[in-house]
Formats: C-alpha cells, structure tokens, sequence
C-alpha cells in the first residue's frame, strides 16, 4: 500500500517480506532505498542488509556495468543469459533460471529418497512415489528458461541407473 501511495511510477513485485522494484536509473534506486530505509526505520524495522541491494538488470539494450548484476527471487536467480529470438540470432537477456541453492536442495531430496536401496520396487512404483514432487519442480522451475534444470534432471537419472 504505502509503495502505490508514495512511488507510483516505480512497478513492483512483493512477495511475502520480499520486494522487487523496477527503477528506470540508479538515481531513481537510490532515491528509493533511501525512501525505504526511512520508512523502516519510522516503523522500528531495518531492511536486511545482505538482500537489500540495487541490481543491474544487464542485457543487450542496457550494456553498462554495476557490481550486482544479478538476484535471488522466489527459487530462481535472475541474471545475463544468452537467449535466441524467434528468427535463430542469439542475444543477451536478463531472465530467470532455477537458483544454484533450489538445485542443490532439489539433489538433496533426491539423495534423501534413497533410491538406490529401492531394487525391491519395479520402476512404475517409484514413479508413482515421487512424480508428485517432480512434476511440481519441473513445472515451477521450466517455466523460464528450463535447460538451466537440466542438470538436476541429470543427477536424478543417474541415481535411478545406479
């Protein structure tokens, strides 16, 4: 409410305790970091210092540099990727793909499934145990950019042929 209220011209997204606000310059974010930290502190509140940072969103149109060109959000990290248009020529984008910590938990869970001690089960019956839970990270995570899943993919055949 108060971002509508006092930043209308700045589009954002929140999620739970997260935000994510699309300044147009540098100038425009670090007048608002210092909206925002005023406001927290009028509220006894402190932005976290770690995931409070303005991010360069780089990509072919936007070829300047900043320390922080890329973020966290919701399971994916936003950053450069090269992209191909629709006509085969490659370009540079800033989009989403899964994040190395969502991976690495996704592998965790694998491991935890203990599919090696599983010869009892025929094949069907392991996919009828965990298809559920990959069905669900494929879908959330291949939504953008997908090949950036595949090596958990990977990883999980592998554990299915050991």
């Amino acid at each position: 409410m108060w971002m509508r209220r006092n930043c209308p011209s700045i589009p954002f997204e929140r999620f739970a305790d997260d935000i994510i606000c699309h300044c147009k310059s540098e100038a425009q974010a670090q007048w608002l970091l210092a909206k925002l930290r005023e406001r927290f502190f009028r509220c006894r509140l402190e932005l976290h210092p770690e995931k409070t940072k303005i991010v360069y969103c780089k990509d072919d149109d936007r070829q300047g540099s900043y320390p922080q060109e890329k973020f966290d959000f919701l399971g994916y990290t936003y950053r450069p990727r090269r992209s191909k248009n629709r006509h085969g020529k490659y370009f540079i984008n800033f989009s989403p793909g899964v994040s190395d910590k969502a991976a690495k938990k996704m592998r965790q869970t694998i491991r935890e499934w203990k599919l090696h001690l599983r010869s009892d089960k025929e094949l069907e019956d392991i996919a009828r145990m965990f298809n559920p839970v990959l069905r669900g990270w494929i879908n959330y995570f291949t939504h953008y950019y997908k090949s950036v899943m595949y090596p958990t993919l990977r990883y999980l055949d592998t554990v299915l042929v050991k």
